[in-house]
């Protein structure tokens, strides 16, 4: 690769350090390296802290993100994610970081991050990314915001809201990227809606995406 996967690394880790707390809690202290024991002293954004003197080198490091992670089934995706409940380091810090990668006309598909914005950098190949925005003229309307990345290309898409990635080309790809917060949360559309458990009523999918119920009952079925 032209970058050097160190070099990519420090790079969006460093772009998102000036605000890498602004949606989750500020520090008060230099670390607090999560911990499952509940007989630490401290409880903080849903972990135990460790105690600060038991700590040593391997609670701020993770290998493995020179490889593609798990894939996702049908899509031809797969992500490799580096978050607090992967690193406990990262507890307090305010910043995560993921790599996915992409088989020729692989998907992400759309998604959203409740608790993040999120930065990406293309390493390797060509993606349609994009994100939805609502249209302040019309609540039942949205805008839509797409580009096409190459290597070395960066984006970013605003906290919370709906977008996707996808490989237009014809070799993989593979992206990294970071997050201003230790745990960004992660809703998929279609299957939030479509294979929730129970699943929702077939009159209020099929009202609201103007679809017969034998759709519904079809789509409930491939995403159960």
């Amino acid at each position: 690769m032209a970058f050097h996967l160190l070099t990519i690394i420090l790079v969006i880790v460093g772009l998102l350090s000036s605000f890498g707390s602004s949606f989750d809690p500020s520090p008060f202290q230099d670390f607090c390296i999560a911990a499952n024991e509940s007989k630490a002293a401290v409880f903080v954004n849903g972990k135990f802290c460790k105690d600060p003197k038991l700590a040593t080198a391997d609670d701020f490091f993770l290998a493995g993100l020179n490889v593609s992670g798990n894939p996702l089934p049908g899509l031809g995706s797969s992500v490799n994610s580096v978050d607090v409940n992967r690193l406990a380091g990262l507890n307090t810090l305010g910043i995560s970081m993921v790599r996915a990668d992409f088989a020729p006309y692989g998907l992400i598909p759309p998604h959203t991050h409740p608790r993040a914005t999120e930065l990406i950098v293309v390493i390797e190949g060509t993606l349609y990314v994009g994100f939805l925005a609502p249209d302040t003229t019309n609540p039942m309307k949205t805008r839509s915001f797409t580009k096409i990345l190459s290597k070395g290309d960066v984006f970013v898409i605003p906290q919370g809201l709906i977008h996707f990635q996808y490989n237009v080309g014809h070799t993989n790809a593979t992206v990294f990227a970071a997050f201003n917060s230790q745990n960004s949360g992660l809703i998929v559309v279609g299957s939030e809606l479509f294979g929730s458990n129970p699943p929702l009523v077939d009159d209020v999918l099929s009202k609201a995406f103007q679809l017969d119920k034998k759709m519904v009952a079809t789509l409930q079925g491939l995403f159960s």
